[in-house]
C-alpha cells in the first residue's frame, strides 16, 4: 500500500510543481524543493530541465552521488544540452575531479561560447588543478639523446626522470599536505570547524573512551577517526580548490572592488531604487499589499541608513515610501495606520516644499478619511488640494469625491453645486464616464432637494451616457437608484424612456 502510494501521480500540474520547487531552493528549502521536482517528474518522466533541478538540489544537499546520476540522466538523450554539462562539470568540480570537470566546462564551452559560466568554471578547474600539481612550467623535461636511435639504456634512462618528475609532484604534494596540517593554515581552512576537529583528536587521547563502542556495535575510535579524516580531506581540497595565498589575494581584490565599488556607488543606487519602487508597484496592483508594504518598509530602512551624498532626492524618496506603505495599508484594511503613513507623507514633503508631493498627501489622506466615514475631514483635506490640481480629469475626480461627501452629510445643495463642476470638468476632458459619474450625482443631489423634474431629466442623460459607452451595471444602478428616489412619477417617466 505505502509503495502503491508513493507512485501515485500527485495532485497538481508539472509546470506548478516546477515553479514551487524554483522558488523553494532559491529560498534554501532544499529539502521541500526535491519533494515538487520527484512529484514533477512523476508526471514528465525524464524532464532535463527537471532533471537538472533536482541535481542541484541533491548537490546542496550534500548528496552527490544522486546528484551526479540525474545530471547524467539530463544528458542520456542529449549530449549537448548545455545545463546538463554544466550541472556535471559543477558536481565533479565539488567532488575533487577538477580535470574531469574540466572536460565537461570546456565541452559546454564550445557549444555555447556566449555562457560565462562555462568561461569562469574553465578558469576555476585550471586554478585548482595548479594547485594540486604545480603549473607546467615548474616541470623541466629534457631529452638531449639521438632521437633517431634509442636504445635499452637511453629508455631506462628516460623511465627514470619520469620517476624524479613524478617524486618531485609527490614531494610537493606531501609538502602541500603537511603546510595544511601546520594549524595556523588549518585555522584558516576550517574556520568554524577547526574547534570540532581539535575536540575530536582531543577525544583519541581517552583510551577508555576509544576502546568503548555505541549500541549498534561501531567503535567509538573509528567514529572519530572518521571525522578527523573527513576535515583532513576538506582541508586538503579547499587547499586546492583556494589556497591561502589565494585567499589573501582575493581579500586586496575585494577590497580594490569596494574602493571601485564605491565610487560607482550613485549609479548603483539609481538602480536600486528603480526596481525597488517598480517592485513595490507591481506587487500591490498585482493584489500582493503586505508585501508591497514590507518591501516598502524594507527599502525606507535603506534609504534612511544612506546619506544626501549618496541620494540626492533621499527626502524625496522617503515621502514617496511612506505614501506607498500608506496605500498598501489602506488595502489591507489598517485605517489607523494608513492615515498616518499619509500623514507622514505630508509632514516631509511640507518640510522640504515638494509641492507635487504635497498634492498627493492630501489626496490619499482626503480618501483614508471619506473610507472610514469622516466626510468633513474628507472635504476640508481635498478642498486644501483643489488648487494644486493640474489637469481636467484630477478636478473631475476631485469635485466628484467632494461633491460624494457632502451628499453623505445631506448637504444636498453643496452636493449639487460641486457635481456640476465635476461635470463641468469631464466635458473639458470629453470624458464620456466621467460626465456619467458626475450627472449621476447631479441627480441624486436633485432628488434630495425635492427637485424631481431636474433630476429626471438628469438620470435620462446619465442613462444615456452609460448605453453610449456600453456600460450595463451603470444602467441597472442609474435605474435602481432612480425608483428608490424619485417615486412613482418618477418610476412611470423612467420606464417611459426605457421604452
Amino acid at each position: 500500500m505505502a509503495a502503491a502510494a508513493e507512485d501515485s501521480v500527485p495532485a497538481g500540474t508539472f509546470p506548478s510543481f516546477m515553479a514551487e520547487g524554483t522558488l523553494l531552493c532559491r529560498r534554501g528549502e532544499y529539502g521541500k524543493a526535491l519533494a515538487c521536482f520527484n512529484n514533477a517528474l512523476k508526471l514528465r518522466a525524464g524532464d532535463k530541465d527537471c532533471l537538472v533541478a533536482r541535481s542541484k538540489c541533491y548537490l546542496k544537499l550534500g548528496d552527490t552521488e544522486n546528484s551526479l546520476k540525474d545530471a547524467e540522466a539530463s544528458l542520456q538523450n542529449d549530449k549537448t544540452f548545455s545545463k546538463g554539462l554544466y550541472q556535471k562539470a559543477e558536481i565533479l568540480y565539488t567532488m575533487g575531479d577538477f580535470e574531469f570537470a574540466l572536460v565537461f566546462y570546456h565541452r559546454g564551452y564550445r557549444l555555447r561560447p556566449e555562457l560565462q559560466k562555462f568561461r569562469l568554471g574553465i578558469e576555476k578547474s585550471q586554478e585548482a588543478i595548479v594547485n594540486c600539481i604545480g603549473s607546467p612550467s615548474s616541470v623541466k623535461l629534457e631529452n638531449k639523446e639521438d632521437l633517431c636511435f634509442i636504445s635499452r639504456q637511453a629508455e631506462s634512462k628516460k623511465a627514470n626522470q619520469k620517476l624524479q618528475v613524478k617524486l618531485t609532484k609527490d614531494q610537493k604534494w606531501t609538502k602541500k599536505r603537511e603546510s595544511v596540517r601546520n594549524p595556523k593554515t588549518e585555522r584558516q581552512l576550517l574556520g568554524e570547524l577547526y574547534a570540532d576537529k581539535a575536540y575530536l583528536e582531543k577525544l583519541l587521547k581517552d583510551e577508555d573512551l576509544m576502546e568503548s563502542s555505541t549500541k549498534q556495535g561501531i567503535k567509538v575510535a573509528d567514529l572519530v577517526l572518521s571525522g578527523i579524516s573527513y576535515l583532513d580531506t576538506r582541508s586538503e581540497f579547499w587547499q586546492q580548490q583556494k589556497p591561502i595565498y589565494a585567499r589573501v589575494r582575493e581579500r586586496k581584490l575585494r577590497q580594490q572592488r569596494w574602493m571601485r565599488d564605491k565610487k560607482q556607488k550613485p549609479a548603483e543606487v539609481g538602480r536600486y531604487v528603480v526596481k525597488s519602487m517598480e517592485d513595490i508597484d507591481m506587487l500591490l496592483s498585482g493584489d500582493c499589499p503586505e508585501e508591497s508594504c514590507k518591501k516598502a518598509k524594507r527599502v525606507l530602512k535603506t534609504i534612511q541608513g544612506w546619506s544626501d551624498d549618496e541620494v540626492p532626492n533621499k527626502n524625496e524618496l522617503i515621502g514617496n515610501l511612506h505614501s506607498c506603505i500608506g496605500n498598501a495599508q489602506l488595502e489591507m484594511g489598517q485605517m489607523e495606520a494608513a492615515l498616518q503613513s499619509h500623514k507622514m507623507d505630508l509632514e516631509v514633503a511640507r518640510e522640504n516644499d515638494l509641492p507635487d508631493a504635497v498634492s498627493r498627501a492630501l489626496d490619499n489622506i482626503g480618501r483614508v478619511y471619506a473610507r472610514i466615514g469622516k466626510f468633513q475631514q474628507a472635504i476640508d483635506t481635498w478642498e486644501e488640494k483643489i488648487p494644486m490640481a493640474k489637469s481636467s480629469l484630477e478636478k473631475t475626480w476631485l469635485f466628484h469625491e467632494i461633491g460624494q461627501c457632502y451628499l453623505e452629510l445631506d448637504k444636498a445643495e453643496a452636493a449639487q453645486n460641486y457635481g456640476q463642476k465635476s461635470l463641468q470638468s469631464a466635458e473639458e476632458e470629453g470624458d464620456v464616464e466621467w460626465q456619467l459619474h458626475a450627472t449621476v450625482l447631479v441627480a441624486q443631489a436633485q432628488v434630495k432637494l425635492k427637485d424631481y423634474r431636474s433630476a429626471i431629466l438628469n438620470f435620462e442623460k446619465a442613462l444615456e451616457k452609460a448605453k453610449l459607452i456600453h456600460n450595463e451595471d451603470a444602467q441597472k444602478a442609474i435605474i435602481s437608484v432612480s425608483r428608490n428616489h424619485c417615486r412613482e412619477k418618477l418610476r412611470i417617466l423612467l420606464q417611459r424612456v426605457l421604452w
